[in-house]
C-alpha cells in the first residue's frame, strides 16, 4: 500500500507516512489509536496524534527531524509494558513505535557481547544464545514480552539483580537519535571504562527524555555451572523479613532473594501457576544460589540454618528442575496474578534498606487498613526493592483515587526510612510529584537543566520524570531565559 492510501487531510500525517514509506507504517484513526493511549499504567489514558513504525535508524532520525522542525511533540515506545506511564502521550504526541526494529544484529561470544535493535524482546536474547551456553542477565517479570530498548529507558532490573545488577550494568554501547535528529554513538567500542562523563549511565534510565535508542550493545554472560533454589514458609512476615537480612549478613550473596506476603500468595495460587503454597502462610521466600556446583550445597545448608533460627515453618530445596521452574513461574507471574483476586491493581516500586523491611511492611499494612484497600507485597527482598500492589475496583467511585493516595503513601514510607521512590519501574507520570520526597527543588532543577541540554525544546516525552516546577524554579528559569536572550 502506498502513501496514496492515506485518507487523512492532515498534511503532517501524510508527510510522516512518506518518511516511513507506506500507509501500513502509520496509524491515525481514533479506533486504532486507542491501543496506544496508555502503557502498563492504566489510570491515565491519552490518545496520540499518530503512531509510526520506522524500520531503521535513518527513518527514526528523519521522523525526529520532521517533528522538531514542525514543533510536533513526540515520544518513543517499545512493547508498552512500562508501569509508570512513561509511554503515555500526554500532549497528543507522535508515537514512534520501535517494534519493527527487532533484529539481533550480531553476537560476539569471544568478547561476550551482542548488538540488538531496541524492539528485540528481552527473553528472546537469552533463548537465541542459550545453545552456546550464554544468557542475558536482566530479567524483569515481563521479560517474555518487554523490549531491551524499553529496559534501557527504565533501567529495568528483575529477580536476579541482587547479584548481577540492573540494565545499566550490562550496557556497553548505544546508538542514539537525539531530539534534533542527530545520530550519535556512545561506547561504540564496548569498553565500559572510557574516560570522560558516563553518558551511558546518564542515558540508561532517562526514561526516553534525552534521546531515542536505536541500537544497543549488551554484555552477555556464561551460564553458571549449577543453580539451586530454596523455598521457605514463615508464619510471621517479620520472621521472613529478618531471615532476608540474616542471609546477607552471613556472607551469602544469592542470585535472587524474593518474598511474597499472604495476599500475594492468595493471588498467585488463584492464577495460572499455582504450586500449592499453604493458604494460612504469612510469607514465602524464594532463594536461588548459582555458581560452581561444588560449593552450592554448603550455601543451601547455611540458608536453611538461617531460616530455622527465624522460626521457619518449612524450608526445602527444589527436588528437580521442573519443580524449580514451577516455583519461578509462580513468582514471575505475580503481578498479573492479582487480577485473579481483584478487578484492578496499582503496582508500586520503592526501595529501602534491607534492615527496615519489618518496619516498612508494618507501615504498609497500616496504610492498607487506613485506606480500606488490600495491599499485596511482592518484592526483591534481597536488595530492598518493594512492589506493593494496591488492589481496588475502578468501577467503584473514588477507589482509583484512593489507590493512588495509598500508593503514594507507600513511597513516602520508603523515602522516610532512607530509601527512594523507584528501583526499576521508573518515574514516568505516576511518581512525578513524589520526586520531591527525595530531591530538593534545586536538585530537581539541576536534573532538568541536564535534560534541556539534550532536549532544549522539550518536545521529546514532555511531562515525564520531573514534577511541576515550584514557583521559585519558574522564576529562576524566566531570569535565565532573559539573560540568554540579552546575549544575542
Amino acid at each position: 500500500m502506498s502513501v496514496k492510501g492515506i485518507k487523512s487531510k492532515d498534511q503532517h500525517i501524510r508527510n510522516l507516512a512518506n518518511i516511513v514509506g507506506d500507509a501500513r507504517s502509520i496509524i491515525y484513526h481514533k479506533e486504532d489509536l486507542i491501543a496506544y493511549d496508555c502503557d502498563g499504567f492504566t489510570l491515565h489514558r491519552h490518545l496520540p496524534k499518530a503512531v509510526v513504525f520506522p524500520k531503521n535508524t535513518e527513518e527514526v532520525s528523519a521522523l525526529v527531524k520532521y517533528c522538531a522542525q514542525h514543533q510536533l511533540p513526540f515520544l518513543a515506545r517499545g512493547a508498552g509494558t512500562g508501569l509508570s506511564g512513561g509511554a503515555i502521550p500526554l500532549n497528543g504526541e507522535v508515537v514512534i513505535s520501535l517494534v519493527r526494529m527487532k533484529k539481533l544484529l550480531s553476537v560476539d561470544f569471544e568478547n561476550r557481547r551482542a548488538i540488538v535493535e531496541p524492539g528485540f524482546v528481552n527473553l528472546k536474547l537469552t533463548n537465541s544464545i542459550s545453545d552456546k551456553g550464554y544468557y542475558y542477565a536482566p530479567d524483569p517479570s515481563s521479560q517474555y514480552c518487554c523490549t531491551i530498548g524499553g529496559n534501557v529507558a527504565e533501567n529495568a532490573g528483575g529477580a536476579h539483580c541482587l547479584k548481577y545488577g540492573v540494565t545499566t550494568n550490562h550496557i556497553l554501547g548505544l546508538e542514539v537519535v537525539l531530539p534534533n535528529g542527530e545520530i550519535i554513538e556512545i561506547g561504540a567500542n564496548g569498553i565500559l571504562d572510557e574516560p570522560g562523563y558516563d553518558l551511558l549511565g546518564l542515558l540508561t534510565g532517562s526514561e526516553g527524555t534525552l534521546g531515542i535508542v536505536t541500537k544497543i550493545t549488551v554484555r552477555i554472560l556464561k551460564n553458571p555451572e549449577s543453580k539451586k533454589t530454596v523455598l521457605a514458609y514463615f508464619d510471621k512476615v517479620e520472621d521472613g523479613s529478618q531471615a532476608v537480612s540474616d542471609i546477607i549478613s552471613a556472607g551469602i550473596l544469592p542470585a535472587a532473594l524474593e518474598m511474597m506476603d499472604k495476599t500475594a500468595i492468595e493471588g498467585v495460587e488463584a492464577a495460572a501457576f499455582p504450586v500449592g503454597h499453604p493458604k494460612d502462610i504469612e510469607a514465602v521466600l524464594l532463594i536461588e544460589v548459582d555458581g560452581i556446583e561444588a560449593g552450592l550445597d554448603e550455601q543451601i545448608n547455611q540458608i536453611v540454618e538461617v531460616c530455622l533460627k527465624r522460626n521457619v515453618r518449612e524450608v526445602r530445596a527444589a527436588k528437580d528442575e521442573a519443580e524449580r521452574s514451577r516455583w519461578w513461574a509462580n513468582r514471575k507471574t505475580g503481578f498479573g496474578a492479582m487480577g485473579a483476586i481483584s478487578p484492578d491493581y496499582l503496582v508500586q516500586d520503592g526501595v529501602i534498606p534491607r534492615s527496615k523491611l519489618p518496619e516498612v511492611l508494618k507501615r504498609i499494612n497500616q496504610i492498607s487498613e487506613e485506606s480500606g484497600l488490600r495491599i499485596a507485597n511482592i518484592f526483591h527482598a534481597g536488595d530492598g526493592n518493594l512492589h506493593p500492589l494496591v488492589l481496588f475496583d475502578a468501577r467503584k467511585p473514588g477507589q482509583s483515587e484512593k489507590a493512588l493516595i495509598a500508593g503514594s503513601a507507600c513511597l513516602r514510607v520508603c523515602a522516610d526510612v532512607g530509601g527512594t521512590i523507584t528501583g526499576e519501574h521508573g518515574v514516568g507520570i505516576e511518581k512525578r510529584e513524589e520526586m520531591r520526597f527525595v530531591f530538593t527543588e534545586e536538585e530537581i532543577s539541576a536534573q532538568t537543566d541536564i535534560r534541556d541540554v539534550f532536549n532544549p525544546g522539550n518536545l521529546l516525552n514532555a511531562g515525564k520524570l520531573f514534577p511541576t516546577p515550584g514557583r521559585c524554579v519558574e522564576i529562576k528559569r524566566e531570569l535565565k531565559e532573559k539573560e540568554t536572550a540579552a546575549t544575542f
